[in-house]
C-alpha cells in the first residue's frame, strides 16, 4: 500500500464517518435540511397529539417503514453481490486487476478495496435495521399518544419527537452509505479516484443539505413554524 493509498483512505474515512460533524461545521450558524426537519417534526407530533383522528400520522410513519425496509432489503442484496466477489477466487480478483490504471494491485490489496466497500454497505444496512426498530417504536408511541387537550400531551409530543428524528437521521446515514459506498469502490480505479470520489460526495450532500431547493424550503417552513 503506498502513501498515497494511505492518504486517499483517510481522507475516505474522515468525509464518511465524520460526515455530520463536518457538515455542522460547513454550515454554521444557518443550519442545515436535517437539523430543520427535526425542528419540523416536534410540530408534527405537537399537531399529532391535538388531534383525535390520527390515522393519517400513523400512515406517514407506515411509508417511513416502509421505505426503511426497502432500502433494507436493496442492501442487502448489494452486499450479497459484494461478497460473492470478495470471494470469488482468483477468477474474481484476476478481471478487477484490469480495472486500475496505475497497474495490477497485489491480491492482498484488491480484497482490501473490496472489503471497504462491503464494509461501508454493511455500516448502512445496520442503520436501516436501526431506523426500522425506531420507526417500530413511534407506531407503539402514536397509539399509546394521550388524548387531545390532555395536560401531559405537550411533553409527549416532544418525547415522540425524540424518538422520530433519531429514526430518521439512522435513515439518512443508510442511505448515505450508497454514496460513499461508490466511493470507496472508486479505490479500484485508482487511490487518487477513490479520494476525489470521497470528497465529491461530501460536496454534494453537503450542498442538498444547505443549498439546495429542497433545504431553503424547509428553512422557510421551519421559519414559518417557529412563529407559531
Amino acid at each position: 500500500m503506498t502513501p498515497i493509498d494511505i492518504a486517499s483512505a483517510a481522507i475516505f474515512t474522515l468525509c464518511w464517518l465524520f460526515y455530520e460533524a463536518l457538515l455542522r461545521r460547513v454550515s454554521g450558524a444557518r443550519g442545515s435540511l436535517n437539523q430543520d426537519m427535526g425542528t419540523i417534526r416536534v410540530a408534527w407530533m405537537r399537531r399529532l397529539v391535538e388531534r383525535d383522528n390520527r390515522i393519517a400520522d400513523s400512515s406517514l410513519v407506515g411509508h417511513l417503514l416502509n421505505s426503511a425496509s426497502f432500502f433494507a432489503s436493496t442492501n442487502l442484496l448489494v452486499i450479497a453481490a459484494v461478497m460473492g466477489v470478495l470471494f470469488g477466487g482468483e477468477a474474481m480478483l484476476s478481471n478487477l486487476r484490469d480495472i486500475s490504471i496505475f497497474g495490477a494491485a497485489p491480491d492482498w490489496l484488491l480484497e482490501v478495496k473490496i472489503g471497504l466497500v462491503a464494509v461501508t454497505l454493511t455500516r448502512g444496512l445496520l442503520d436501516f435495521i436501526w431506523a426500522i426498530r425506531q420507526l417500530n417504536y413511534c407506531v407503539a408511541l402514536i397509539g399509546a399518544a394521550p388524548n387531545a387537550g390532555e395536560p401531559q400531551s405537550a411533553a409527549y409530543a416532544e418525547a415522540l419527537g425524540e424518538v422520530l428524528t433519531p429514526a430518521l437521521s439512522a435513515f439518512n446515514r443508510g442511505v448515505r452509505a450508497y454514496y460513499f459506498a461508490l466511493g470507496a469502490a472508486a479505490w479500484l480505479v485508482s487511490p487518487w479516484a477513490m479520494g476525489l470520489a470521497a470528497i465529491a460526495a461530501f460536496a454534494l450532500l453537503a450542498r442538498r443539505q444547505i443549498a439546495s431547493g429542497a433545504a431553503l424550503g424547509v428553512r422557510k417552513a421551519r421559519n414559518i413554524l417557529a412563529q407559531d
